[in-house]
């Protein structure tokens, strides 16, 4: 999960690429970065930390040009050393900086035949930087001193022949303009949009039609599935279908948890999916306890992502909403902390129970989802400590059971909450009296109402089902052991103790 934005305007882009980040920041926190090209020359600045902290006015200054990428960087494939902050950067040909979200599943199939066959080097452990080398080794290929749209397109479709995995890319061509494309399954998302200025029409590619919104671009289209779209520093639009077999199968998660609910995407309204999350998740009660039969006095969301399911739930069961929670802004998104620890310890700094709201009462708390269980166990601690009588838990997702392959840092399988657990096992477990999941079924008619074309919805973590058919138990095993906690920590530590050039040159 990443933030990725690219730009052509008619004038300086850093400060807009600096305000789509920032709309963008809750895609990823761990580092951020910016590349501008003024046409002969590009300027990088990129870092570890927030938008806010990594560009500096005087770091702004030096970002000069009308064409630029940015991104927000959450990791999921190799290190969180800020010389794998993106975008990402070659030389040859002409000169590419590329800023990816997603993951590719062939990542060492490809390193190794970038090394063997193409003579290309990797120097970090991240899988952007080999699609970056496909992509420019591609182009390479074609041999053309000034790459026409048809070059491009030409580079993005052999792309989609040798990765696999999920990948929305934007990437600067310096001197020619941004490239924007999609994988095959379309299973990230990237939108774009244009905005008509006194010197003339400006485009913009993102992550999602929010950072459109907030900058004054007019929302055009998805990029679909297999699609690239090339915009040339003259502001020429381009696009052009680079698969053989396209399918639309966005990753259901979006509309769960990780996109911001005013954001459109597939033609999908995020708001509206999550309220339809609501409905079906009070059907689900209903058939339970009907109507009348069930002893809930208030239904209290977890602050933020719970809140929009969690009202249109409580208007279908006919009783309270009310806000239990208060949420100190401060403190970043539980789900993407690295580390235990570090995760129970920031519950207690960032929710604060209102004791009226819970005491004497059999509360219904609503959540997005529910992954290791450790911070729902405490917030369902908190509202015992404030006085609730029993306290109930809904989640609008199903029970998250297999890894994330796409993008989505999700943890080894065994340290999920509802591994090899039945639901009543994990109500016991996190300390509720009784627990309600969504539905898989509930949950796709919940973001398919919204754009009954979609082919269907990536939902590997909810049902083990992945979409790309190249996912084997020897790579999920591999995966777990790469994700859980304490190896990431000890990997952490084993990375920064190496030298790395790139780094250094980053920090000047």
């Amino acid at each position: 999960m990443c933030g990725i934005v690219g730009i052509v305007g008619r004038d300086p882009v850093n400060q807009e690429i600096y305000d789509a980040l920032t709309v963008l920041q809750h895609r990823g926190q761990d580092a951020a970065g910016m590349v501008t090209s003024d046409g002969r020359h590009c300027y990088l600045r990129k870092d570890n930390g927030l938008v806010k902290d990594v560009f500096q006015g005087q770091h702004m200054r030096r970002l000069l040009g009308n064409v630029g990428v940015g991104q927000c960087r959450y990791p999921t494939a190799g290190s969180s050393s800020s010389a794998e902050a993106q975008p990402l950067y070659v030389n040859s040909p002409y000169g590419i900086a590329l800023a990816h979200n997603g993951n590719l599943t062939n990542t060492e199939e490809l390193m190794s035949d970038l090394f063997v066959e193409d003579l290309r080097h990797i120097n970090t452990n991240s899988d952007s930087e080999v699609l970056l080398n496909v992509l420019a080794n591609e182009l390479n290929i074609l041999h053309a001193i000034d790459p026409s749209p048809n070059d491009m397109f030409k580079a993005v479709g052999a792309v989609h022949q040798r990765c696999r995995g999920a990948y929305a890319v934007v990437a600067m061509v310096i001197g020619s303009g941004v490239l924007g494309f999609r994988d095959p399954f379309g299973i990230r998302p990237l939108v774009y949009g244009k905005r008509e200025s006194e010197a003339g029409t400006e485009y913009m590619i993102a992550s999602e039609s929010v950072a459109l919104d907030i900058l004054g671009f007019k929302r055009v289209d998805d990029v679909a599935p297999g699609e690239a779209i090339f915009i040339t520093n003259e502001g020429q639009v381009y696009r052009h279908q680079c698969a053989a077999n396209p399918k639309l199968v966005p990753c259901i998660f979006e509309h769960v948890y990780l996109a911001r609910p005013d954001s459109i995407m597939d033609d999908i309204s995020v708001y509206k999916s999550r309220l339809r999350m609501g409905e079906y998740l009070a059907r689900n009660i209903i058939s339970r306890f009907s109507q009348r039969d069930h002893d809930i006095d208030v239904v209290i969301p977890i602050p933020d992502t719970g809140r929009t399911a969690a009202l249109p739930l409580a208007n279908e069961l006919g009783v309270k909403y009310r806000e239990g929670f208060v949420k100190n802004r401060y403190i970043g998104r539980t789900f993407i902390m690295p580390g235990q620890q570090q995760r129970q310890h920031s519950v207690r700094q960032k929710l604060n129970a209102i004791e009226l709201e819970f005491k004497g009462k059999n509360v219904l708390l609503v959540d997005d989802s529910i992954v290791r269980g450790t911070t729902i166990k405490q917030i369902i601690q908190l509202a015992r400590e404030a006085g609730a009588r029993r306290v109930y838990m809904a989640s609008a997702a199903p029970a998250l059971r297999y890894q994330n392959v796409y993008g989505i840092d999700m943890p080894a399988r065994d340290e999920f909450v509802a591994h090899q657990r039945s639901d009543e096992e994990v109500a016991k477990e996190i300390g509720a009296d009784w627990l309600v999941y969504q539905t898989i079924a509930d949950l796709k008619a919940s973001a398919l109402e919204g754009n009954p074309h979609v082919d269907d919805f990536e939902c590997s973590a909810f049902d083990g089902n992945y979409v790309t058919g190249d996912v084997e138990d020897e790579y999920l095993r591999r995966l777990s052991d790469a994700r859980r906690d304490i190896n990431k920590q000890q990997a952490e530590l084993a990375f920064g103790q190496e030298t790395n050039v790139l780094e250094l040159h980053n920090q000047a």
